[in-house]
């Protein structure tokens, strides 16, 4: 009996021992469902964004992966508005978003409105994208881009969300895409994914030189 009783509190500490280290894997570490190597992109414009401006995008994005589609413009939902309507949520909009995703694919919605999160304790933090991390959803925005280099930021914003939905995390190298904007707009002096962040995505299936 007590060897049984031993056998047992044995085992409990090893199931114990394996649960406390799946919970300690990094989101990075675990990888995506969704990788490049057989995902689709799906851009999904938003009214008021050109369709030349989607087309550049959809041009850019097919470089990392060929599998991009353009769907169908749509009006952003008045459900994502913020609580005084001056902004939308776009934590929200990714809740939207994912709802309109299928297994196997990846979607950006591209704006050209203002949006926001909380973030830093400020409820309506404004950002130009958000994405899960890892997920299927993410969001970039050309309202707190410069008027004057609007695509190529809306690119290197678009790509940073992307890398999100990869399970990337920010990047402390300030010429790496996938650096902390911190409430400004650092893309002009983005270059580059850095090395890791590289090696990284390269193993995710994205084609980068």
């Amino acid at each position: 009996m007590k060897l049984l009783l031993k056998i047992y509190v044995f085992l409990i500490f090893v199931v114990a021992i394996i649960a406390g280290l799946s919970r300690n894997i990094s989101p990075s570490k675990t990888g995506n469902k969704y990788p490049l190597t057989s995902a689709i992109i799906s851009i999904q414009p938003f009214d008021g964004m050109a369709q030349k401006d989607v087309l550049y995008i959809q041009k850019k994005l097919q470089k990392i992966c060929p599998n991009t589609e353009i769907k169908a413009t749509i009006p952003l939902p008045s459900s994502c508005l913020n609580f005084n309507k001056t902004r939308y949520r776009a934590d929200s909009l990714l809740k939207f978003l994912n709802k309109k995703t299928p297994a196997g694919h990846l979607i950006i919605g591209l704006t050209n409105k203002d949006i926001s999160t909380t973030k830093n304790g400020i409820v309506d933090w404004g950002v130009m994208g958000l994405g899960y991390c890892p997920g299927q959803s993410c969001i970039a925005s050309t309202y707190r881009l410069s008027k004057t280099n609007t695509l190529n930021q809306l690119y290197k914003v678009a790509i940073h969300e992307l890398g999100h939905t990869q399970g990337l995390p920010h990047c402390p190298e300030k010429t790496c895409f996938m650096r902390d904007a911190k409430g400004k707009n650092p893309t002009d002096e983005e270059i580059e994914f850095c090395f890791n962040c590289k090696a990284f995505l390269i193993k995710n299936g994205w084609v980068l030189q």
